[in-house]
């Protein structure tokens, strides 16, 4: 199988094929194909965006002088 990757939205329960991606597939009508769908999940990266920047404002407070306990 080949991969064909592109972003797209979805309107109307349709999905856009790209005009250049369209051209390829008119050579490969009546095959079989596996379609995944990835969908983005604005939850989850509000989530990773919110444990990356809490993160980052603890080490923030992080001084040089904490490097004594690192060694122990």
């Amino acid at each position: 199988m080949k991969a064909l990757e592109f972003k797209s939205k979805i309107e109307n329960n349709h999905i856009s094929i790209p005009a250049k991606l369209q051209a390829e597939l008119k050579t490969k009508q009546n095959k079989n194909v596996r379609v995944i769908l990835l969908i983005e999940d604005t939850e989850i990266n509000d989530e990773m965006l919110f444990q990356q920047t809490a993160q980052e404002q603890f080490l923030n407070g992080y001084s040089d002088g904490d490097s004594i306990y690192d060694n122990i």
